[in-house]
């Protein structure tokens, strides 16, 4: 890859990486809003931990560049998974739009995972 190119990749891997890592640390900072809106869709409030864990975790190893495809899978099928969970109303248009970014992200995750594993020209 030459340099404005890897500049470019590193570039896009940190500002995906930064989601992630945001989203976790205000998770650990303020649990409640989440618990909240967690309890509102019916998902258990026991797995925060765990979404905690996976968004700081696979956030700062798809900065680091390290272990970089499996990270990216794991946050792609994460936000695949919120998607589906939290974003199902379509007829609100906000609602609409997050489902949308969700699912975007997680097709930049995928390019990311397949670029890494060489699968990409």
């Amino acid at each position: 890859m030459t340099m404005p190119w890897a500049i470019i990749f590193v570039a896009g891997r940190l500002l995906l990486a930064a989601l992630f890592i945001l989203a976790g640390v205000a998770k650990i900072i303020g649990r409640q809003p989440f618990l909240a809106h967690m309890a509102q869709q019916r998902v258990p409030g026991a797995l925060l931990p765990l979404v905690i864990v996976l968004e700081l975790g696979g956030g700062l190893l798809v900065a680091a560049g390290f272990e970089t495809q499996w990270a990216a899978l794991a946050l792609a099928g994460f936000c695949v998974l919120c998607a589906v969970v939290f974003h199902r109303d379509w007829s609100d248009k906000a609602e609409r739009t997050l489902c949308l970014k969700d699912l975007a992200i997680a097709g930049g995750l995928l390019v990311l995972a397949a670029a890494v594993g060489g699968r990409a020209a």
